[in-house]
């Protein structure tokens, strides 16, 4: 008898609403870093993500939360639904010193913006809208303010686009790109972030 994958299994589960949750979908992981956790206790891994958006791809918003310079020089995941930055570099270029990076500026049209997507994809506030980042921070932090403005099933990817850093400090241990799922460096204008729309 062939078994289906865990993932197939948690995105099967996730669609019909088992009570009964795979590891990273409706509670957090014990060992969850803090960093990744969300208000609304929602994750998918990469792996977790890609399947259940093979199952039920028309209900689902999914949308990449990274800035615009990850978006077009690093890939995107194929078929997300927006591209719609939680923070983006800051215009002037000023420096982060705690960070050691440029600053980044959090997006004042996020809300909107998401809004929209899933407003697009015939969802309102109850509807299912999965978040990718880099490795899964900025997503959580997304999935909160989505929280606060009154959505109730947003999950985070945990493991994000480029995963979590290996040893060697490189983002070799997980996530969308290393686990072999679709993505590409073409953006169709429909899915990104153009802020005057």
């Amino acid at each position: 008898m062939i078994m289906p994958s865990t993932s197939v299994v948690t995105a099967m589960a996730l669609l019909l609403g088992a009570v009964v949750a795979p590891a990273h979908a409706q509670v957090p992981s014990v060992g969850l870093p803090k960093e990744k956790q969300t208000k609304l206790g929602k994750y998918l891994s990469a792996h977790d993500a890609a399947a259940l958006l093979r199952l039920d791809r028309e209900r689902i918003a999914f949308i990449d939360v990274r800035t615009r310079g990850e978006v077009q020089y690093v890939g995107v995941a194929e078929g997300i639904d927006a591209h719609v930055p939680y923070a983006d570099l800051n215009e002037f270029g000023d420096w982060d010193a705690t960070a050691g990076r440029y600053k980044l500026d959090l997006n004042s049209n996020f809300g909107p913006h998401i809004g929209a997507a899933a407003t697009r994809k015939g969802l309102g506030k109850a509807g299912r809208i999965i978040l990718i980042c880099r490795s899964g921070d900025r997503s959580a932090r997304a999935a909160n303010l989505l929280a606060d403005l009154g959505y109730t099933n947003v999950y985070s990817v945990i493991d994000g686009f480029e995963g979590d850093l290996g040893k060697d400090g490189r983002r070799t241990v997980n996530g969308w790109k290393n686990a072999g799922l679709p993505w590409s460096y073409k953006l169709d204008k429909a899915q990104a972030y153009l802020p005057e729309r």
